[in-house]
Parts: structure tokens; C-alpha cells; sequence
């Protein structure tokens, strides 16, 4: 078994739009299910058996508890093929990738699929704490006195709703907020961010143009292009925009160099080396290794969104390499700063310094948008077409932070 690879044959996600846009109606089990359909037709798996689909979503209604298996009951794929929900976050794909990639290696699959979905527009709204004891209790009320007294314990206040928000249990902070504290802590400046944010939208319209995604996304309800692209951007636009996190005079995050919460799936299909050319599939590129980490920004001084600047020594350590070893890097842009204190933290630790020229060449999440669950399996399509397009022994890094304090890294190899 020590010789069985998992590679990644392809992928498949929807255009990403903003919440509240063209997916307004369109459940994350719509969503998941679009994303599995395309890589069915895209690679002939229609009524066909996989060994497991592997998926999940941060954003979940109670009805979704078996979101992917339902997604695949609805999908052209065979209802023979089991399964599983995972969530860890905005690491949520990617780790999602991990686990199919461990059963490829283990011999406990030949063929799976990975990837999640994430939609804001579809965000549950949940009830206050006493209204949600009230009508637990009128449920299993079975007398008209008991409904009455459960129905009397309600009041007028409970009956607002509590809106959706991204925010740390911890600490209150919303990831925006916490993330402010870092930019601040970093030193990171205003221009820089907006530079990010920048490049990032010049190279994911340039990769459109180029028809990289030809393969790789599928048009869902209209929609044929990302639509938080901005391709005409330029530095006086997003020097314009105001902060929307962080406070006073320093304060430098701002919707332009920020992701904006978005809807979207993505999945990615992964198989044994010899199964993918048996089946005479593309064998892009190779899952290499994984690390994931986590921080203490509860008790501690750690920053909640640069775990990955922990797991990173561990997984370079491991696997014999340096920083300065690989032909691509995939930094997941959740906010601008946050790649940016990454590198600086990566720089100070002594790990090295990343080549900014070989940093998320195709655009990221700054001109993507960031479907939570979904981003990860964005990735990894991304980066091992771009190393197959490279070359064989062409090797790929992916960092990406969650909620939590949590931070997941990976190598691919073509």
C-alpha cells in the first residue's frame, strides 16, 4: 500500500456569486449537487458508482444533516455510492480532499470524490434560547394544559430572531474584527492590502481570459463567470472604499480588500494512481502530505487566522523541503492582511520567504469569493492544473486558515 498515490484527475465548482445575488434561491444542497453533476457529465461517471463522496458546509440547516449524501441522491451519480459530512471550517475542502486521499492511499478506495459548498444567502436564522425551550416543550406537550403553560412561558422579546454572523463563541469578535487586531499587531499597511486585493482580481480575469476554467467550472442558474470579479479595478477604486473592520485612524480593511461572503460548491475528483490510467484519466497532480495546526488566541497571544504559519515547519520538516522548493503557492486570501501576516510571520520565524510572483498566479479568494466549505476544493483543482500545465516534479503549496484558530496546509506534486 506504500506505493498506491492519490492524484487529483479534475474538478468542478460552480461560478462563485455574492450572497444575495443570482443563488439568492438556491439551497447549498442545489449548490452541491450542480457541482457534482458537472464533474459527472465532465468525466463520464453518470450512473456510475464511486467509492465515497466527501463533502461539507459550514452554514448548515438542521434539514441538512446528510447534506452530501443528499446532494448525491440528487446528483446523476449512482445512489450506490455512500457518502460523509465533514466540516472543519473554511479548511472544510481541502481536508476533505485529505480524507479521500488517505483511503486512496490505504486501499480502502479506488475512486472518490471531495469538495463542500457554502451558501450565505441560505444562512439559518436561529431562534432566541427561551423561545427554542417553549416550543421543545409544546412539542411534547400532549394535554391542551400543557400546550397552554409551555405556549404562556413565551414572550414578546423571544420572538426575535437571532441573525447569522461570523463571529468567535470565544471571543465575540467577528473574523473581520479579529483579524483587524492582527493587521494592526503586523504592521500591515493600507496599500499593501489593496495591492493584494489588486493582483488578485488582474489574475483571475486574466485566467478567464485565457480559458483556464474552461474545464473546471460549470455555468449554474445563468451564471458562466465568477461574479465578484472585478476585472476593471484598479489602486484609486479600492483606495476609495472605507474600512468596514477595525477602528480609528489606523483602521485599513475594507470590502475591497476583504472576501465578501459568497455563494458557491466546488469538488474535485481523486482516484489511485493506476485506477485514474486504467480509466485513462488525467493524472494532474499528486496529493504529496497535510498538516494542520492550531492556535491559541483564547488564552494566548497567537492570531487567530495564522495557524497555518505553525503547520507549515512541520509539513516542510516532514517531507525534506524548504519554502523556497515549490513552483506555486495558494495562500488562501480571507482577508488581505491575513496572507500578508503570514508571509511576515513565516519570514520572522525563519521557514523563508515566498516568491510573490508564484503566489496564487489564477487569482484567489480576494476576487473568487469564499464560499466557506467550498474554497479548499477550489483550490486544489486550481493548483494541479496549473502544475500538470507546469510539468512533471512541479510541486504546489496550499495554506489555508479557519475559524477556531485553525490552519490547514498541503503539498501537490505533478
Amino acid at each position: 500500500m506504500s506505493s498506491r498515490n492519490a492524484v487529483v484527475v479534475g474538478g468542478n465548482r460552480t461560478p462563485f456569486v455574492k450572497a444575495g445575488g443570482k443563488y439568492a434561491a438556491a439551497s447549498a444542497q442545489d449548490l452541491m449537487t450542480a457541482a457534482l453533476d458537472g464533474l459527472v457529465a465532465r468525466f463520464g461517471l453518470s450512473g456510475q458508482r464511486v467509492d465515497e463522496v466527501v463533502g461539507g458546509a459550514v452554514l448548515k440547516h438542521t434539514r441538512d444533516f446528510n447534506l452530501t449524501r443528499e446532494s448525491v441522491l440528487g446528483s446523476a451519480l449512482s445512489p450506490l455510492s455512500p457518502a460523509c459530512d465533514l466540516q472543519q471550517a473554511c479548511c472544510t475542502g481541502l481536508e476533505a480532499v485529505v480524507y479521500v486521499s488517505n483511503k486512496i492511499r490505504l486501499g480502502q478506495a479506488q475512486v472518490g470524490i471531495a469538495g463542500g459548498v457554502d451558501s450565505a444567502s441560505d444562512a439559518p436564522i436561529v431562534v432566541t434560547e427561551p423561545l427554542r425551550k417553549a416550543l421543545l416543550a409544546l412539542s411534547r406537550a400532549r394535554s391542551l394544559p400543557e400546550k397552554l403553560a409551555a405556549l404562556a412561558k413565551i414572550r414578546p422579546g423571544d420572538l426575535t430572531p437571532v441573525p447569522p454572523a461570523v463571529i468567535e463563541p470565544r471571543t465575540g469578535l467577528s473574523m473581520g474584527e479579529s483579524q483587524a487586531l492582527t493587521t494592526k499587531k503586523w504592521g500591515i499597511s493600507r496599500a499593501e492590502q489593496d495591492a493584494l486585493s489588486l493582483a488578485s482580481h488582474q489574475s483571475l480575469a486574466k485566467a478567464w481570459d485565457d480559458g483556464f476554467f474552461d474545464d473546471l467550472v460549470t455555468p449554474y442558474l445563468r451564471v458562466a463567470k465568477d461574479a465578484i470579479l472585478r476585472p476593471d479595478t484598479t489602486m484609486e477604486a479600492l483606495g476609495r472604499l472605507r474600512p468596514v473592520f477595525g477602528k480609528g485612524e489606523g483602521a485599513s480593511m475594507t470590502a475591497g480588500n476583504s472576501t465578501a461572503l459568497t455563494d458557491g460548491a466546488a469538488v474535485v475528483l481523486l482516484a489511485e494512481e493506476e485506477e485514474a490510467k486504467r480509466r485513462g484519466w488525467p493524472v494532474l497532480a499528486k496529493v504529496v502530505d497535510a498538516q494542520v495546526a492550531a492556535a491559541d488566541y483564547v488564552n494566548g497571544s497567537d492570531d487567530l487566522l495564522l495557524a497555518p504559519a505553525a503547520a507549515l515547519p512541520v509539513l516542510l520538516e516532514r517531507n525534506n523541503l524548504s519554502l523556497g522548493d515549490f513552483d506555486f503557492y495558494e495562500f488562501h486570501e480571507a482577508f488581505a492582511s491575513t496572507v500578508l501576516a503570514t508571509l511576515k510571520s513565516l519570514e520572522q520565524a525563519g521557514v523563508g520567504t515566498v516568491d510573490r510572483a508564484r503566489l496564487n498566479v489564477a487569482g484567489s479568494s480576494l476576487a473568487t469569493g469564499h464560499p466557506f466549505a467550498a474554497t479548499g476544493a477550489r483550490i486544489v483543482a486550481t493548483l494541479a492544473k496549473l502544475l500538470a500545465e507546469k510539468g512533471p516534479g512541479s510541486r504546489g503549496l496550499i495554506s489555508i486558515c479557519a475559524a477556531g484558530g485553525q490552519g490547514l496546509v498541503a503539498i501537490l506534486e505533478a
